[in-house]
């Protein structure tokens, strides 16, 4: 091996700082190696201050915790991950209140309207799978869960199918607002993409778990 001559460059603290700095999840193995390198390295006419090196040291500690520490998060997500999924399946089976569209099936969809304040009459407006509306009828204003029993505007029985059901709080003749009106469907599978937790309903309706306000056993 050539011996290094006194004219040869010394790699800079700076230097070798930032090389590692830009790549944190790096073996901090390969950073101690280059300290060790740069130290035997050294320019004899300009050796490593003591400071400079001080410093490289504190770097390489913090780097090797940093390390550390990302591998015991890692770790604690995974858990968090599978405890996550184990308490979703106690939400199998259950009823969740979203206001996501609703499957008839011929038995009743239970809802929970919330009139606008100051209504004096609220409507159910229901819309079927192509956007046609279907049914129109008048619910409570005081706020108690309300059975829709899946009827035309005439009163004959709907099809099975996907509907949309919507509230009306008028005033009058008055529009207040339209909203999504709450219901009561079937959990039937609890999935994770990603970081998002989705639950496929009664029907193949799927929803966020977010959007679930209340459950209950049916």
């Amino acid at each position: 091996m050539e011996p290094i001559s006194a004219t040869t460059t010394p790699t800079t603290p700076t230097q070798a700082s930032r090389g590692f700095a830009a790549s944190p999840g790096s073996d901090f193995n390969t950073f101690l190696r280059m300290l060790t390198v740069q130290m035997q390295n050294q320019d004899p006419l300009n050796p490593l201050n003591a400071t400079d090196f001080a410093v490289q040291l504190a770097t390489f500690s913090g780097v090797e915790q940093q390390v550390q520490t990302n591998q015991m998060l890692s770790g604690l997500a995974a858990q968090f991950s599978l405890m996550g999924m184990a308490q979703l399946s106690g939400w199998v089976g259950q009823e969740a209140r979203t206001k996501s569209d609703v499957w008839y099936d011929g038995a009743p969809v239970l809802l929970a309207p919330d009139p606008a304040p100051g209504a004096d009459n609220a409507v159910l407006t229901v819309t079927d799978a192509t956007g046609r509306l279907v049914s129109r009828e008048t619910v409570p204003l005081d706020g108690r869960s309300y059975a829709w029993l899946g009827a035309d505007a005439t009163g004959n029985p709907l099809p099975e199918g996907r509907y949309q059901l919507r509230l009306e709080s008028r005033l009058g003749d008055e529009v207040l607002r339209t909203d999504p009106i709450p219901a009561y469907a079937v959990i039937e599978e609890a999935r994770r993409d990603g970081d998002q937790i989705t639950l496929l309903l009664k029907g193949g309706i799927s929803v966020s778990a977010d959007d679930v306000t209340a459950l209950r056993k049916p």
